[in-house]
């Protein structure tokens, strides 16, 4: 069993001169989902080596048993700063794929022709994929083989207007996932705010936060059982 993960490449906050990146528990705690199930993990990003850490998440309030566990575990690190460039990634390869969040796939995973190829190859093939938090947004431009949005009349969840308000940044992102996902005809679903959310409609799932990554993870898990 090998799974691809696929994280950001981009470190900046909009305008707003602060640094963004991928969220650490959506990285660490599937990470570990997926190396505790016996399944060979790959990283990559659109520009390879170590991905931006989005500060914010490394901060005190936001640490788990999975970051922890990562912040003592040397391999996992080394694993994370050699991640492979993203354009030298076949889906043929692997048996599925998922995407941690962290505001900054909105900008570059999003608009990538290489990441919507590489989901749409993942998806033609019939092999699961996975979503979490801000990741879904990087489905915008991600056609289904009939050539309409992935999404449309797919049930998904991903981060929420109230949760993108709560953390003051409505105004400084690209889009709103929410609001993206009802737009392109999504069955768009949401639990409370910050609560664990997971949503599985085929081979398709998603995660509504960072207390669902590791639901995600799960859920991508039971679908190559």
């Amino acid at each position: 069993m090998k799974v691809l993960m696929v994280l950001t490449s981009h470190d900046q906050l909009g305008n707003t001169g602060k640094k963004t990146g991928f969220w650490l528990e959506e990285f660490a705690a599937p990470y570990y989902t997926f190396k505790d199930a016996g399944a060979e993990v790959i990283l990559a990003s659109p520009a390879g080596g170590q991905p931006p850490l989005d500060p914010k998440s490394d901060l005190p309030d936001f640490q788990t048993e999975a970051t922890h566990r990562f912040k003592a575990d040397p391999s996992a690190q080394q694993d994370l700063a050699t991640t492979l460039k993203l354009d030298s990634i076949k889906a043929d390869d692997f048996d599925a794929v998922f995407y941690p969040g962290g505001h900054g796939p909105l900008w570059d995973l999003t608009e990538s022709h290489t990441s919507i190829a590489l989901i749409e190859a993942f998806e033609r093939a019939g092999k699961p994929t996975g979503f979490v938090c801000h990741a879904p947004g990087v489905l915008s431009h991600v056609k289904a083989a009939d050539g309409q949005p992935l999404v449309k009349g797919r049930r998904v969840t991903g981060f929420t207007n109230t949760e993108e308000a709560a953390v003051e940044l409505t105004d400084v992102v690209p889009f709103l996932v929410e609001d993206t996902l009802l737009s392109l005809g999504a069955q768009y679903e949401k639990a409370a705010d910050w609560q664990s959310f997971v949503i599985v409609d085929g081979r398709l799932v998603t995660g509504q936060n960072p207390a669902s990554s590791q639901g995600v993870a799960t859920a991508l898990l039971e679908l190559l059982a």
